[in-house]
């Protein structure tokens, strides 16, 4: 099994039910809090690079429920600057494997098994992301995605 430095939201009840998923499977979890990580351009796109710029955004973020900021209207450069300035826009969990060194961005279940390996669950949806109530703000809904660095 892998260890796994775990990026998150702390309180956030969707980055709990994917803690757990992935410790169910054996995982070994670093937990680090994603809002107050020293974020680098270079650190940060190590994660997200392998997705399109729309892709790196909490979709779940108040700003960008509200509107005011569009993520697909941003291009990588002033993307980067905001997700660096307001951690709570960046998706998560981010994911760091310790064996190897490669990234994921995101819960999608099948992704995560593909990536990692998580224990067979008929019961467990498709995808882990977001909150654990709809009424927080925690996870974007689309799928995750890794590389190796």
């Amino acid at each position: 099994m892998s260890h796994i430095t775990f990026f998150e939201k702390p309180g956030c009840g969707g980055n709990a039910r994917q803690r757990a998923v992935l410790q169910a499977a054996g995982h070994t979890l670093e937990r680090r809090n994603l809002l107050t990580a020293h974020w680098t351009p270079e650190a940060l796109l190590a994660f997200l690079a392998p997705l399109s710029v729309p892709e790196w955004f909490n979709r779940a973020a108040p700003r960008i429920k509200s509107g005011e900021v569009v993520p697909e209207a941003l291009n990588a450069e002033a993307a980067l600057a905001l997700l660096i300035s307001e951690p709570l826009l960046i998706r998560r969990p981010l994911m760091l494997n310790a064996a190897d060194g490669s990234r994921h961005v995101g819960f999608d279940t099948a992704a995560v098994t593909a990536w990692i390996g998580l224990v067979p669950s008929a019961q467990r949806p498709s995808s882990l992301e977001g909150c654990a109530s709809p009424t927080k703000s925690c996870s974007t809904p689309t799928g995750g995605q890794h590389a190796h660095v």
